[in-house]
């Protein structure tokens, strides 16, 4: 049970909070220092291309933002001190069912981890300051959003680190130099509190048994505990007295009684032991949550997140903001932003930058540019009149100034995605809703293209179709007499059309592409026959060995047929009728006339499936083994006493099979088996440059494979193969979606089977080289400014 307590003491509770807040964010300097030599050390070492990609990455990040981290790190510790309305017990929100967004559970697992590591450093210290604020301030547990809780600390500290614009997966780089100066800093800021409290006369030695939660009997029990100025005062009752209690948030219901000696011999202390409880119950939930959802769907969530921010940070600071309604364009911005009369927006920008149609722009040029965006953007807020405008103005002029500082991105590219700015601010004034989903054109264009050319230097690009198909884009979007979502939708489809030419159109790869089509189309072809001929046979008297022959070679043959003469060529009928004609021929033969037509048909039969097997590639001693099994057959239909096979169901059937494409269905090949055997033979060359991945290894789970499918030709991965790492460029996907190429810079290919594409995503096998589109990594990145400075939304 809570007591009263005295204003005095509240003083003193919170003087000791500010002072180790203090603290522990002045070491803060010495944390950064240590994490960014880590940094340094990692990016030295020698690992994998991928790893040191990731870690130079991880370096240059780290640069950029540490200084704000650490800065926005202070001030979220310094906000946890202000008082908190109506602040939820700890114990009632362990049970208490939330729905949290994936960047919130990340956020709390990756604390929940430092903290506790930081827990096991602080041995008794933690407790014993926990135990004489609980006595100053009369209540029974520190609230949830206690500054003075490690997982508090640990929580801002992880989402600052996001906030900022550093991505999650680095922190794993440098959890133990976190663990090792937190803990430090935060084990001598306890130290630092527990001494002023001393001196204060509070509670100079603790008895163990005030660090475990009470029953409201035992609590009621020791109200009367009031701050001592030289030895503890006993409990009531005295030692001999029994209590009964259990720890907060556990779920044991043993009772506990003497004087806690039991506890004395013990490395951590209740309350510490109490606090790792509850840490690793909560850790546990919140991994579960993160891993019941798809990485697409995470990926889509945090999308949406961002999304929701912006238009919160838009509704908190902009009156008149409304997502859900057009409203029209003050007419003094109007006259700012129209076209010229005779088309387009190529006029000389603000500055002196004039845009031109060369390639050859240098980084400075870049700067140039995005200062006269800057000023242009000014000089549009300038004109207009209302909030909304102003906001709409300055995060479209933020998004563009990310863009445009993508180093990854060739220069000259960024000129031109520089020349968007101004009819995605028409959309983004007229369609509020640019501001709320990140499907819209205008976004898809733009990302589409950033992604195709990440990471390309000037030389690689200039010139190239790729970069051609980019200014006319630009220019179309400049000069097409609509400015809306239409205009955008429409070279956003011309685009997609543009890359899956553009990415196949090399001699080998345009090839390869072709034959891959042919494999697949050959193998579906196979497994629609083979269920077809099963489904013809299933209740006809037919011998094994006949069955056998017909669902694994001959409706091989009828697919191979069937790609390279088409399925209603008169060779690909002739082998067709071939099937029919075999079945009977092995069915029983009791009356002589039928075997005298058996014994006449026999080596046309013969020559027709020799033939079939000669387009599979099958060698003579291995024709001649199933020439004799069917010859072996045949003889012991003459002499067999079972029921022959009706006349009419043998015309069926070669009825059917004449028109059996007729009768297929997607639905009917389920997943395609892929033979590296069958792709050479096919090629009719050396594919020494290919990698066939077929099918095999672990299974993919229905998420994976749902991902997998959903992959954007003309994205960037990393691709781990055989001990190999490679940068891959995904280049193709078979009509069916069955078959998967990838392009690295070297020429090599890799055609991967769809389920094992599946398997390599969800072993980390295959990453793609960027977590985010690149117009929600600039909206972020706008975020991140506006949450520092809301004020230049309408400045």
């Amino acid at each position: 049970m809570a007591t009263t307590a005295s204003p005095s003491d509240l003083q003193l509770a919170r003087k000791v909070r500010e002072r180790f807040v203090s603290e522990v964010g002045q070491g803060m300097g010495d944390v950064n220092r240590a994490v960014a030599g880590r940094l340094t050390a990692l990016m030295e070492e020698v690992r994998t291309t991928r790893e040191m990609h990731e870690r130079q990455d991880a370096w240059t990040a780290y640069q950029r933002h540490n200084r704000t981290w650490e800065q926005s790190t202070v001030a979220a510790w310094q906000k946890a001190l202000l008082p908190v309305a109506h602040a939820t017990p700890a114990n009632y929100r362990v049970s208490q069912f939330e729905l949290m967004g994936d960047d919130v559970v990340e956020n709390k697992i990756l604390a929940s981890r430092l903290s506790l590591a930081i827990l096991d450093r602080l041995g008794a210290v933690y407790g014993d300051l926990c135990a004489r604020i609980q006595l100053l301030e009369g209540t029974g547990e520190l609230n949830s959003h206690d500054p003075l809780r490690p997982e508090v600390l640990m929580l801002s500290l992880v989402e600052q680190w996001a906030t900022v614009g550093l991505a999650r997966n680095i922190l794993p780089l440098v959890t133990d130099v976190l663990q090792r100066e937190l803990g430090t800093k935060i084990l001598a800021a306890y130290e630092s509190a527990n001494a002023l409290l001393v001196d204060s006369g509070v509670m100079p030695s603790v008895d163990l048994r005030t660090r475990v939660k009470r029953s409201d009997a035992a609590g009621a029990a020791t109200a009367g505990v009031s701050r001592v100025t030289k030895e503890p005062q006993p409990t009531p009752g005295g030692e001999d007295s029994g209590w009964a209690g259990a720890p907060a948030g556990g779920t044991g219901t043993g009772a506990l009684r003497g004087t806690g000696s039991a506890y004395e011999d013990s490395s951590i202390g209740a309350a510490e032991r109490i606090q790792r409880a509850r840490m690793q119950q909560n850790s546990a939930e919140e991994t579960r949550m993160m891993t019941a959802a798809t990485p697409l769907a995470r990926a889509r969530r945090r999308a949406q997140g961002v999304m929701g921010h912006l238009k919160r940070m838009l509704s908190d600071h902009v009156s008149d903001f409304d997502a859900t309604e057009q409203h029209p364009v003050s007419p003094a911005l109007a006259r700012a932003i129209a076209r010229r009369r005779d088309g387009g927006d190529t006029d000389p920008m603000p500055g002196g930058v004039v845009y031109t149609d060369r390639f050859d722009y240098s980084p400075a040029e870049v700067s140039q540019v995005a200062v006269a965006l800057r000023e242009r953007s000014n000089e549009l807020k300038q004109k207009a009149a209302t909030s909304a405008e102003k906001a709409t103005i300055e995060i479209v002029a933020l998004m563009f100034q990310s863009i445009l500082a993508e180093e990854r991105i060739p220069p000259s590219v960024r000129v031109w995605f520089a020349r968007l700015q101004l009819p995605v601010l028409r959309v983004a004034l007229a369609e509020p809703e640019f501001f709320s989903t990140v499907d819209h054109p205008a976004r898809q264009l733009i990302d589409r293209m950033g992604s195709c050319v990440m990471g390309f230097d000037a030389s690689a690009i200039s010139g190239t179709a790729m970069e051609n198909e980019i200014r006319r884009v630009v220019q179309v979007i400049e000069q097409y007499p609509e400015t809306g979502r239409r205009v955008f939708q429409l070279v956003y489809d011309e685009f997609v059309l543009f890359l899956s030419k553009y990415l196949t159109e090399k001699g080998s790869t345009q090839r390869l592409v072709s034959l891959a089509q042919q494999v697949e189309q050959k193998e579906t072809l196979a497994i629609q026959y083979t269920i077809e001929l099963r489904n013809m046979l299933k209740d006809m008297p037919v011998r094994d060995e006949i069955r056998e022959f017909l669902f694994k070679v001959w409706a091989e043959v009828l697919a191979m047929a069937a790609v390279r003469n088409g399925p209603q060529h008169e060779d690909t009928i002739a082998l067709k009728k071939a099937a029919s004609e075999l079945v009977w021929s092995a069915s029983a033969k009791p009356n002589r006339a039928d075997r005298a037509r058996v014994i006449q048909s026999l080596p046309t039969l013969l020559q027709r499936l020799r033939q079939g097997m000669g387009l599979l590639g099958l060698d003579t001693p291995a024709q001649e083994l199933h020439i004799k099994y069917i010859s072996d057959t045949l003889a012991d239909a003459f002499m067999s006493k079972t029921e022959a096979i009706p006349q009419a169901r043998i015309e069926s059937m070669a009825a059917h099979l004449a028109n059996l494409e007729d009768f297929f269905s997607d639905e009917d090949a389920g997943d395609l088996p892929l033979d590296p055997e069958n792709i050479e033979m096919m090629l009719g060359m050396d594919a020494s440059s290919i990698d066939v991945i077929a099918d095999g290894g672990s299974k993919p789970t229905e998420a994976m494979q749902a991902w997998a499918q959903e992959l954007q030709l003309g994205h960037w991965f990393m691709l781990d193969h055989n001990r190999q790492v490679n940068r891959v460029q995904f280049a193709w996907r078979s009509n069916r979606k069955q078959l998967n190429l990838f392009a690295s810079m070297d020429g090599r290919s890799y055609l991967i089977q769809a389920r094992r594409l599946a398997a390599y995503l969800q072993a980390g096998l295959l990453v793609p080289q960027e977590e985010e589109a690149l117009t929600l990594r600039a909206t972020r990145d706008a975020l991140a400014k506006l949450d520092a400075n809301p004020e230049r939304l309408l400045a």
